[in-house]
């Protein structure tokens, strides 16, 4: 069975997105800062369609990122479309062809039908918890890693639930003051460093995790 992993930017003082998100500004005021640090690189370039982008460390660390994912778990403010009832127009962030070229699944107190998209991405909407999106991510990867994408909110519970196996943080020198913490109620998890690969950008350590017996 593949491991349970997250990877995701974060400040130096701790946010992973800006106050005030919305529609219109999905990450936050001043959230956009935490990934100016991939949007150069080849790699995320590459893996959205478009060429150009520069070989860096922080290029070869997308293309890590993304080996042996079989599957992903994100939230529904990640997917977007505002809180409440489907607006089944609503088809997510990313446009016909999302990046993750894999089945998605995410968490929402609202069903709605699977959502098929280009490029091999089927979002998957899940309303009965942490542990059920987890079961059918893991079935759905066949043997490989699943990722949770996001956001917080999410990565928090699968920290406390003890259901998460590596937390690779990618901390960019940059301080919000404000918005949405990372590691809040996350009950005692033991974080193991096992990587740290630093570029003028952002340092980006690898934890893996483990919960106190």
């Amino acid at each position: 069975m593949g491991s349970v992993k997250c990877q995701i930017s974060i400040s130096l003082d701790g946010f992973v997105a800006g106050p005030n998100q919305s529609i219109e500004n999905p990450i936050g005021e001043g959230g956009i800062r935490l990934h100016e640090w991939a949007f150069q690189t080849e790699a995320w370039r590459r893996q959205h369609g478009l060429t150009g982008g520069e070989r860096t460390a922080d290029s070869d660390v997308i293309d890590e990122v993304v080996q042996g994912v079989g599957a992903y778990i994100m939230g529904r403010n990640m997917f977007g479309g505002g809180g409440g009832p489907w607006d089944e127009k609503w088809t997510g962030w990313w446009g016909e062809e999302p990046p993750y070229h894999a089945p998605v699944f995410v968490l929402s107190s609202h069903p709605r039908e699977p959502l098929l998209m280009k490029g091999g991405t089927t979002f998957t909407f899940v309303s009965d918890g942490i542990e059920s999106a987890l079961q059918q991510a893991l079935a759905a990867a066949g043997g490989s890693d699943v990722a949770i994408a996001g956001g917080a909110s999410v990565v928090q519970q699968y920290l406390k639930a003890g259901l998460l196996d590596e937390l690779y943080l990618h901390i960019v020198p940059i301080i919000l003051g404000t918005g949405e913490r990372l590691l809040a109620d996350i009950g005692d998890p033991v974080f193991e460093p096992v990587q740290v690969i630093a570029s003028p950008a952002a340092t980006h350590i690898k934890y893996r995790v483990a919960n106190p017996v």
